[in-house]
């Protein structure tokens, strides 16, 4: 017989923190700590008796979907797994009644430009969603502009300020360690000590990654003793291969219905040769110049269909060596001078 006065257990009806955690209304970490009986009137839906609720992997999957869709990426795809594992397990040890981990996700993304950091950043802040971790979701991006002010006092309001818009999400701050230049009286340093404050605030509803080259970023890491143990998750973004610099303009073209002729493949495919064999990989942008080259081809095909009243349709699908221009995006005048090419 049930006593009136008796504190409710997990086991008892009650506000079903389950389900608050798939919808995305407590955090992961409130959420466990409701689970191992912080929160007396928590309970504990199972699918079947005797098993932990699992998180609901329809969403996850489609996500999980578009993360492997990326080309190369190996590490991040890992990662992922990882905290899908340690997420069902510490569910399962909660229903067991044995310790749980606090989830600490901040990270620091290392690599060059164009490697998919922003990419991955932001289909991690829907994944962290969809499992419960972050309540929102979302991602804000910033930059040192958006975080040091011009006076005493103006660098921690801009910080808070952009805190508050990630809470519930990530917030992405590529080339991180241009918050640390400028010398002494610099306000970066004060953007910095506010994040570090705003991390421990707000732990458990709240993501910071941290991106940029790697040399720079392990000397940024160094300038505050306290940041490397803040940031438990490092991932390495590798320079693209040769054959995964085409495949990503395979599918590029491909999702836009395009495609490159035999011609055109081996110009481009000799160009990514030469350039990731050449000196400077610093600057190489990666995917991102490919995009660059891939949508100028697209562009160049159009203006050179434009006097043929009627292209056939593999002519409005085929790119041509001609279209494919390499390097850094035109001028005005070579875009002009692109024009008046092609239109003779």
């Amino acid at each position: 017989m049930r006593s009136g006065n008796r504190t409710p257990s997990l086991r008892d009806n009650g506000p079903d923190v389950v389900d608050q955690f798939r919808k995305g209304e407590v955090a992961l970490n409130e959420a466990l700590k409701r689970l191992n009986g912080s929160s007396p009137t928590s309970t504990l839906r199972r699918e079947n008796k005797g098993q932990p609720a699992v998180v609901d992997t329809q969403r996850y999957q489609t996500i999980i979907k578009e993360l492997e869709g990326l080309i190369g990426l190996r590490q991040v795809k890992n990662l992922v797994k990882e905290i899908f594992a340690f997420i069902q397990i510490q569910q399962k040890r909660s229903v067991a009644k044995l310790a749980t981990e606090p989830i600490v996700l901040h990270m620091i993304f290392k690599g060059n430009p164009g490697t998919g950091k922003t990419t991955v950043a932001r289909i991690l802040a829907r994944l962290m969603r969809e499992l419960g971790v972050l309540s929102k979701g979302h991602l804000v991006e910033v930059e040192r502009a958006d975080l040091v002010g011009e006076y005493i006092g103006h660098t921690a309001q801009k910080t808070r300020e952009h805190v508050k818009k990630a809470l519930g999400g990530i917030m992405f701050i590529d080339e991180a360690y241009s918050l640390a230049r400028g010398g002494e009286k610099d306000f970066g340093k004060e953007a910095i000590d506010c994040l570090v404050k705003s991390m421990e605030d707000h732990k458990n509803d709240f993501i910071l990654i941290l991106a940029g080259y790697g040399l720079e970023m392990d000397q940024f890491l160094r300038t505050n003793p306290g940041l490397p143990s803040r940031f438990p998750i490092t991932v390495h973004f590798e320079d693209y291969s040769e054959h995964e610099l085409m495949q990503i303009a395979d599918t590029m073209l491909r999702q836009r219905e395009y495609r490159l002729s035999h011609e055109a493949n081996v110009k481009l495919r000799s160009f990514l040769r030469e350039s990731l064999q050449g000196v400077g990989r610093r600057n190489f942008s990666n995917a991102r110049m490919v995009r660059n080259i891939i949508e100028r081809g697209i562009r160049l095909h159009a203006v050179r269909l434009l006097d043929n009243e009627r292209p056939s349709r593999e002519e409005l699908m085929r790119i041509e060596p001609e279209d494919l221009v390499m390097g850094e995006e035109p001028k005005d005048e070579e875009l002009s001078r692109d024009w008046q090419n092609q239109r003779r």
